[in-house]
C-alpha cells in the first residue's frame, strides 16, 4: 500500500464580494469544507493547488489567478483518516491558498469525493467548516482579499 504524504493544500475559492464555496465530503456528510487535497510526487504546492481545484471542482486555475498565501497550517491528522498515512504520520502540514472567481457558479463535482456545494457569505462559511484551519483562512480572507487589490 502506497501512503499518502503528510504535506497537503487548502485552496479557498470566493468570489469578489467574499461569498465562499464549501464542499460536502461524500464518505462525511456534514462535513464541509474547502478545496483540499495532497501533495504528490515533484509538484510544486502550486501545481498541487491548480490540480486540486480542477479535480475537484471543475475550475481551471492558473498560476497567475491562483494566490500562494505563504501560510502553513501543522495539525493532528484525524483518526477516521490517519490509516491513509504511514503509521508513525499523526500530524499534517497544509499549505493555503486562494482562487478568485468573478462570480458564484455551479462546479462540476468529483462525486467520488463530494456529494454538494454551497456558496455562503465568508462568515457563515467559515462556521459551517468542520475544520480549524479552514474556518481561520476564511475569516483571513477579507484581509488577504483586500491587500491584493
Amino acid at each position: 500500500m502506497e501512503f499518502k504524504r503528510p504535506v497537503s493544500v487548502l485552496v479557498v475559492i470566493h468570489t469578489p464580494k467574499l461569498e465562499v464555496v464549501l464542499l460536502e465530503r461524500a464518505l462525511h456528510p456534514g462535513f464541509w469544507q474547502s478545496v483540499t487535497g495532497s501533495h504528490e510526487g515533484d509538484e510544486t504546492l502550486r501545481a498541487t493547488a491548480m490540480r486540486e481545484v480542477h479535480e475537484e471542482t471543475g475550475i481551471v486555475a492558473t498560476p497567475d489567478n491562483l494566490l500562494d498565501w505563504r501560510l502553513s497550517n501543522r495539525f493532528e491528522i484525524m483518526s477516521q483518516w490517519r490509516h491513509r498515512y504511514a503509521p508513525d504520520v499523526t500530524h499534517n502540514i497544509e499549505h493555503v491558498f486562494s482562487l478568485c472567481v468573478p462570480e458564484t457558479i455551479n462546479l462540476q463535482l468529483s462525486t467520488r469525493e463530494h456529494s454538494a456545494q454551497v456558496w455562503l457569505p465568508y462568515q457563515a462559511a467559515a462556521a459551517r467548516c468542520f475544520s480549524s484551519s479552514n474556518r481561520d483562512a476564511i475569516l483571513m480572507l477579507p484581509h488577504i482579499f483586500s491587500s491584493q487589490k
